[in-house]
């Protein structure tokens, strides 16, 4: 394989992706409508602007390239709006998977590494969460993730095509070396939030419930550096390419930090006090999730290099240097 359509690729986690590929000598072609992304973030790659439920861009990028392979970031993702308006994200995220596959069979591109999400297994029945868990999302971006999923799986067996569906926990930091990171809008994801507290932007960071059945009460996450997510979507694709066996796969430190763990990090990464206010519990945070990793490391070669202080100082690094939102006047796209 050399050339790669990111779908996305203007996005957060898309524009790391895209990096990397060029750092490893791939030619990358971006396709992104730059509704929740930023054409600055695109570093190395050809931009092609466009919807990806646009059956016509879609034709007209993989006539002008010769695509050899697809990573599809492309999707809404604030979990909150696909609760109030859970059309936009099946007729975004469902529809344009679906023109992308459609596009993909129309002219024989066999090769896809889907941006899934950890929110399709919904309330884990045990900690750590393997591929093989009950899939009950309880939100319509899971829902529509997990849809997704099921059509890969079906277009596998009727068109050949090869899949794997990276399920994401909580992506966070940021790739010093090209200079992208994290920033949303509005900012609903712990590390920024805190991060914005230690510039000032913000007066304390709001802990949502200490009373959960965890060591100091708060909740646990799977952290994972965007990078190490990154280089997971290469070795997917080349696990593909060598003829691996489609289906999903969790994308996880394995190791879960608290909330109040998270804040004493980012205390000590930045020199800040960092102020924090306990505040009720939001309706429906599982106390723990945390991911199992071994199919990742087994099938695909993958382990996280980068441990939580690494993540935050690579995150603190960009976000020094970006204190104003303005700077990045659209959203960044983020899979949870």
């Amino acid at each position: 394989m050399k050339t790669i359509l990111v779908a996305g690729g203007a996005g957060y986690i898309g524009s790391h992706m895209v990096a990397l590929l060029v750092e490893k000598g791939y030619d990358v072609v971006v396709a992104d409508n730059l509704c929740t992304g930023h054409k600055e973030a695109v570093k190395g790659a050809e931009l092609c602007v466009g919807d990806v439920r646009d059956r016509a861009f879609l034709d007209k990028v993989f006539t002008e390239h010769r695509i050899d392979g697809v990573i599809n970031f492309a999707a809404f993702s604030l979990v909150g709006e696909s609760v109030t308006n859970p059309l936009k994200y099946y007729g975004n995220n469902v529809a344009g998977s679906q023109s992308m596959l459609e596009t993909m069979v129309q002219h024989g591109v066999d090769k896809i590494v889907f941006s899934s999400t950890a929110a399709t297994y919904g309330e884990p029945e045990k900690q750590p969460i393997e591929e093989t868990d009950r899939t009950e999302p309880t939100n319509p971006y899971g829902a529509s993730k997990l849809a997704i999923e099921g059509m890969l799986k079906w277009c596998s067996q009727a068109y050949g095509i090869k899949y794997a569906a990276l399920r994401y926990f909580n992506a966070a930091g940021s790739n010093t070396d090209v200079g992208i990171g994290e920033d949303h809008h509005p900012e609903s994801h712990l590390i920024p939030i805190v991060l914005q507290v230690a510039l000032g932007k913000r007066d304390h960071v709001g802990i949502f419930g200490e009373d959960y059945p965890t060591p100091d009460g708060t909740c646990v996450r799977d952290y994972i550096h965007v990078r190490d997510l990154a280089n997971a979507h290469l070795l997917a694709l080349q696990y593909l390419d060598k003829g691996g066996e489609s289906g999903p796969f969790n994308l996880g430190s394995g190791d879960g930090y608290s909330v109040k763990e998270i804040i004493e990090t980012a205390r000590k990464v930045t020199g800040h006090p960092i102020p924090a206010v306990v505040e009720p519990r939001r309706a429906g945070d599982p106390s723990v999730l945390i991911a199992a990793n071994r199919k990742a490391a087994e099938k695909l070669g993958w382990k996280p290099e980068r441990g939580l202080e690494e993540i935050i100082s690579d995150a603190w690094t960009w976000h020094k240097g970006h204190p104003e939102p303005t700077m990045w006047p659209s959203a960044w796209r983020s899979v949870r």
